[in-house]
């Protein structure tokens, strides 16, 4: 890493043409944490219903190389960049990509309760960054288990 090519976290959402199986999502993931390590890259990725969250976390230019791949990957549609900022250390540093399969929350949930999940397609800049602060500490609490990818 230099001041030329620093280290970044890039935080985008998108939308599978389709619905993953378990299979599928398998099968891409062992693809990414191959392409990931290669390139040191990390992160975290998060499914539900057919949308994503992905952090990634890298030098800049392999971050962007990595996004502009993603952006042409037919699997998905409405690739949006929600927040890309540098980093001083990565967040992930054990994962190269971390994965963590959500549930989305019953329709009659109590009054005031609030989809961290749906808040990232809202488009307000300190929503957004409050969803994911609340998705990646949801995230690595339960990934603080041995396993891991």
């Amino acid at each position: 890493m230099t001041d030329v090519n620093p280290l970044v976290s890039l935080v985008y959402c998108s939308s599978a043409t389709r619905p993953f199986d378990e299979r599928e999502l398998a099968e891409l993931l062992a693809v990414s944490r191959a392409r990931n390590s290669a390139s040191d890259i990390t992160g975290m990725l998060l499914y539900r219903g057919g949308e994503f969250v992905q952090i990634l976390e890298g030098t800049r230019s392999d971050v962007e190389e990595l996004m502009e791949k993603i952006g042409r990957d037919p699997r998905h549609h409405d690739v949006r960049v929600l927040i890309e900022e540098p980093l001083h250390e990565r967040r992930f540093a054990e994962w190269t990509m971390g994965y963590q399969s959500l549930v989305a929350a019953e329709p009659a949930m109590a009054s005031g309760y609030r989809d961290s999940f749906d808040d990232l397609r809202v488009g307000d800049h300190d929503m957004v960054g409050r969803a994911i602060m609340e998705l990646t500490l949801w995230f690595r609490v339960r990934e603080s288990v041995p396993s891991r990818g």
